[in-house]
């Protein structure tokens, strides 16, 4: 009688390790799918960081020429400023 209970507990045994196995074979590929996916999201932050410089760049252009613009506007205003006053 003590060698099946001894049989039985070693079918219990074998069935807890790879019960084991199969679970740290699955923590594996999960962490091989975070690991990719991670580099998929750094690999879209680099693009964006770059996108985002481009547009900081053109949008410091555009502020530029509106100043630019906007010293030629007062300039104009003075300008119609002195041509009404002398009608």
């Amino acid at each position: 009688m003590l060698m099946y209970a001894l049989i039985g507990i070693s079918f219990v045994l074998v069935g807890v390790a790879g019960l084991q196995f199969t679970y740290l074979f699955y923590i594996d590929r999960v962490y091989r799918e975070r690991k990719q996916y991670l580099q998929k999201l750094e690999k879209k932050c680099a693009i964006l960081s770059k996108k985002l410089e481009l547009t900081e760049q053109r949008l410091a252009e555009k502020e530029e020429i509106l100043a630019v613009l906007a010293s030629d506007a007062s300039k104009d205003d003075e300008a119609w400023a002195d041509v009404i006053g002398d009608n």
